[in-house]
């Protein structure tokens, strides 16, 4: 008789690497490949943080940590509030995570019971439904749109019926690359606080703007959870390192999971982490060229013929509707990636009912490489 393979682990892929895959067997075969389809920074992690791993390497055994994180890291990462939100949580409150995705994993079992329901934007990261999915829990899909600015509002919480357990806020977001200013940060906070709904917020995107700065949920909200990361802003994806900020009396809950779950997060990458957090010519300098890469695909998509683009706000993506040209992203992908070599993701990644209708370029990547596709992509489509 077969064993069974347990029903939670029966979740969607994640589209992206699949498309990665793709690109990784073309280049493979000799062909050039624009990579426009993952979140990761072209630069790495800033030399600072290089440097302290080096050190901490050379200077003896690297084992485990306390559970919640160096004391030094938790005592930075507070201070990083107070310096750019004027905010200060105890750094008692700072959970260091291995990643991002190790904190929503321990936010979610601490916050929620199997068959809560959780709500979240489409589009929105596939791994939120996915892990939520894995835990007995239910996501709730609100449709966002242009109306809205891709983001979740007061109103549509006020369309689910039914208990609603937990609300995922990204700011910016994750294709869309929207945010939530104060106001909407108020309002939404208030809504969930109304409503018995334990807010999540995502910020590991935050330092990574063009305009206004993002706001945390943690200038809005006492009982906000607020996930964040060294990854996307420090550069530091492949070190696994991020951070969560939970509620006081959420604190000892999750250290136990973690300590079971992970016992710690990497010790070098602790290291290197609290030296990036000193690294801001470096990192901003970073930022400054997404905004330049930005700037390119928004002129040359346009020139393209693909006219309808989410407001970039932060982050490092545009969401764009190409449903003049298809009604199946996927294809598309496929199509654009034999023709022009660029790799994107398909909307269908990140929203299930119209994301067959967009795609999400990355411009995280080399200047000179999004300079290219751009210019690849208005001569392959600026003559439809």
């Amino acid at each position: 008789m077969p064993l069974k393979i347990a029903e939670r682990a029966d979740v969607a892929p994640f589209i992206v690497m699949d498309v990665v895959r793709a690109a990784n067997e073309r280049e493979a075969a000799g062909g050039d490949v624009l990579h426009l389809e993952v979140g990761q920074p072209g630069g790495g992690a800033p030399q600072g943080a290089r440097d302290a791993a080096a050190a901490a390497v050379q200077q003896g055994p690297l084992g485990y940590t306390e559970t919640p994180g160096m004391p030094a890291l938790r005592r930075r990462i507070a201070r990083h509030y107070a310096e750019r939100h004027g905010v200060e949580p105890d750094p008692e409150r700072v959970i260091v995570t291995t990643g991002s995705s190790a904190g929503f994993l321990l936010a979610f079992l601490a916050a929620f019971e199997p068959g809560d329901r959780v709500a979240l934007a489409a589009p929105g990261y596939p791994a939120y439904a996915n892990i939520l999915k894995a835990l007995g829990l239910e996501p709730v899909w609100l449709p966002t749109g242009a109306g809205t600015r891709f983001q979740p509002t007061p109103e549509l919480l006020a369309t689910v019926r039914g208990k609603l357990d937990g609300l995922i806020l990204a700011s910016p977001s994750n294709p869309a690359g929207t945010m939530v200013d104060a106001e909407a940060m108020a309002g939404l906070a208030e809504a969930c606080a109304e409503r018995g709904v334990r807010l999540i917020s995502d910020e590991i995107y935050h330092g990574i703007e063009f305009g206004q700065r993002a706001v945390s949920a943690l200038g809005y909200s006492d009982s906000a959870v607020v996930v964040n990361s060294f990854s996307k802003y420090f550069g530091m994806t492949g070190w696994r390192v991020g951070w969560l900020v939970v509620p006081p009396d959420m604190v000892r809950p999750v250290e136990r999971l973690a300590q079971n779950l992970f016992i710690s997060a990497p010790a070098v990458s602790q290291h290197a982490a609290l030296a990036a957090m000193d690294c801001r010519h470096e990192l901003d300098a970073a930022v400054a060229a997404y905004a330049r890469s930005r700037a390119t695909l928004l002129d040359a998509l346009p020139r393209a013929g693909i006219t309808e683009i989410a407001p970039a706000d932060g982050a490092f993506y545009i969401y764009a509707n190409i449903g003049h040209l298809t009604t199946d992203s996927q294809e598309f992908c496929r199509r654009m990636l034999d023709a022009t070599g660029i790799a994107a993701t398909p909307g269908i990644d990140f929203d299930p009912v119209d994301g067959h209708r967009h795609v999400r370029f990355s411009f995280a990547g080399r200047e000179a490489e999004i300079a290219e596709a751009a210019a690849r992509l208005v001569r392959w489509l600026g003559g439809r």
